[in-house]
């Protein structure tokens, strides 16, 4: 952490502290230094660490400064076109406006990134999609239509969020790992990864497959039971190929009525057959 860093953390820790009673100004002014850092990368949500059993840090005193700039922002009209697109939303979080020279695509259509959201290079965002803040999206990822990339959520390089897929966000509580999507993974159409939950690199995850992190998974290649450890977020295998599944309910009325619970199913590991087809197409970019 540089001194900076270190710094601007120190305040917001002890505005954070005060509550309703900081200083308004003073907390507004953190909160922006927080928004551009995290815009450009500097800060980051949570951030790798191989010190940590899961692989990733949590950096709560950003969490805390986003809180802030909820806290002391005010809500003013945002509408867009002259008032014909109403819009209203807290002061401190207008949205970002991405430089042509960063050579990341926003299609036009209706797709929203806050500011304080961090969007790599050649990154492409196809409308309807939205971004929201303390967010990170790796260079050359994919945000298809009608997904949604949650608060603090951290996405990796070369990523493909598929169509009307769901990335949860997490801001409370402030020490929650937020959802973690390392490289080269390709999260399916309609899919849903939230809190308590990473994917390793290179996962697949079948269209319509739900995961939470007290979801188990069932691995059959290994012939486990993948759950989360108390305290510890859900972590789905590199590579893991899963598809969504069902499990018979064993005992009461559920089992009298034959019914079962949804549950995602690890079906084998990635090879080179499955990376060709979950390529990113090169010639879109």
């Amino acid at each position: 952490m540089s001194a900076d860093v270190a710094a601007l953390a120190e305040v917001i820790d002890r505005l954070s502290g005060a509550g309703a009673g900081a200083s308004r100004e003073e907390a507004r002014q953190a909160f922006g230094a927080l928004r551009a850092a995290l815009a450009d990368g500097s800060v980051r949500a949570a951030e790798p660490d191989p010190s940590a059993s899961s692989g990733w840090r949590v950096n709560a005193w950003v969490k805390r400064g986003i809180l802030l700039g909820f806290r002391f922002g005010e809500t003013v009209d945002m509408s867009a076109d002259h008032g014909r697109w109403p819009f209203a939303d807290k002061d401190t979080l207008p949205l970002r406006r991405i430089d042509a020279g960063s050579a990341v695509r926003i299609v036009p259509g209706g797709s929203s990134i806050r500011d304080g959201a961090y969007i790599g290079r050649g990154v492409i965002c196809m409308p309807p999609m939205f971004v929201n803040i303390g967010a990170y999206v790796g260079a050359d990822s994919m945000i298809d239509s009608h997904a949604l990339v949650g608060s603090c959520a951290q996405i990796g390089a070369r990523v493909h969020v598929s169509a009307a897929a769901q990335i949860g966000g997490v801001i409370e509580p402030i020490g929650a790992l937020p959802v973690i999507v390392e490289d080269d993974v390709l999260v399916g159409g309609n899919c849903g990864v939230y809190e308590g939950t990473i994917l390793k690199r290179r996962v697949v995850l079948a269209a319509g497959t739900v995961i939470t992190g007290s979801t188990p998974v069932y691995d059959l290649p290994n012939e486990r039971l993948i759950q989360a450890a108390p305290g510890e977020p859900l972590i789905v295998p590199e590579g893991a190929v899963v598809v969504p599944g069902t499990r018979p309910i064993a005992s009461g009325r559920g089992r009298e009525w034959g019914l079962s619970l949804a549950t995602p199913i690890i079906v084998k590991y990635r090879d080179e057959k499955t990376s060709a087809r979950t390529a990113l197409e090169s010639w879109i970019r």
